[in-house]
């Protein structure tokens, strides 16, 4: 039990699609995760609204942040909704933790995301927050978070809330 090696990782996206609609599997996947790559960012315009049941929930409304003609996005200081190219399908006997990647934090930016559940099957979405008072430029299909895999001692439920099948059509 502990974290996927990547040769297990490999078996798993093989085997149990575990990582569908990469960009390069040479490259994403790494000796300790699979690197997530930037498909694209949005701007938030509303306040959302949580609560214990989720019956009052409201999700905060974006609007897209437009790539130019080379493919990049400045971003000024502030706090972003980033979306994933990739769609991840976490098997029930793992859960995924996701970390920032080393070269958005030395410019000035990090990603924050929630537990990667156990049957989850999504193309996800994180908040980026940009730090960096000069902002940060990002290029679309840039690698910018790397999933980390963890075997759970035994299968479990799988995971059936609202975003499960995010930003997926089949």
């Amino acid at each position: 039990m502990g974290a996927f090696s990547k040769k297990k990782i490999l078996d798993y996206v093989l085997k149990r699609n575990l990582f569908e609609e990469y960009k390069d599997l040479g490259i994403q996947v790494t000796s300790n995760g699979i690197d997530m790559s930037l498909s694209k960012v949005e701007a938030f315009t509303t306040a959302g609204r949580v609560d214990f049941s989720n019956e009052e929930r409201i999700i905060s409304e974006t609007k897209e942040m437009p790539f130019d003609e080379a493919g990049w996005v400045h971003l000024p200081k502030g706090t972003y909704k980033i979306t994933y190219n990739e769609v991840v399908s976490i098997p029930t006997d793992a859960i995924a933790i996701a970390r920032t990647r080393s070269s958005l934090l030395r410019c000035g930016a990090t990603i924050e995301t929630g537990v990667w559940d156990a049957g989850y099957r999504g193309r996800s979405s994180s908040m980026l927050h940009v730090a960096n008072e000069k902002g940060i430029y990002l290029k679309k299909d840039a690698r910018v978070l790397q999933l980390v895999f963890f075997d759970l001692d035994n299968d479990t439920e799988s995971y059936s809330g609202t975003y499960q099948n995010e930003n997926v059509v089949d």
